[in-house]
């Protein structure tokens, strides 16, 4: 037997078809819970990076918010001043410039131009 359900994830209505297939004793009753997983949960899951943002250590320069890298405006081996613009993020369509927190050599650059980052990501290493 198929029942319709209208179900929100995060903030958006869905209805899905459900079919029984086998009554278990331990399913619950009526009024129970019932946990429904949609295709597009599982392919959101299957999408999600198995770890989030890595961690930072001392040295790294991370991202002050989520978005997409629009510019590296260093390289490996360039000598940095704190202050100095070291990269440009795009979030929704408004571009923010990174600025560095602290003084140092770039060792090593951890993006490039349209990489997606999310906040606290590694930009770049100083040392």
């Amino acid at each position: 037997m198929q029942r319709k359900f209208r179900i929100s994830v995060e903030g958006r209505a869905y209805e899905v078809l459900v079919e029984e297939i086998a009554q278990d004793s331990s399913a619950p009753g009526p009024g129970g819970p019932l946990h429904v997983v949609t295709a597009a949960a599982t392919a959101a899951a299957a999408a999600a990076p198995a770890s989030a943002t890595p961690e930072a250590h001392a040295g790294d320069e991370v991202a002050p918010l989520a978005g997409t890298v629009q510019s590296v405006d260093v390289t490996v081996g360039q000598t940095v001043a704190a202050g100095d613009k070291i990269a440009t993020i795009e979030a929704m369509k408004m571009k923010t410039e990174v600025h560095a927190n602290g003084a140092g050599k770039v060792v090593s650059i951890a993006v490039k131009i349209g990489d997606s980052v999310d906040t606290g990501g590694v930009l770049l290493t100083l040392a």
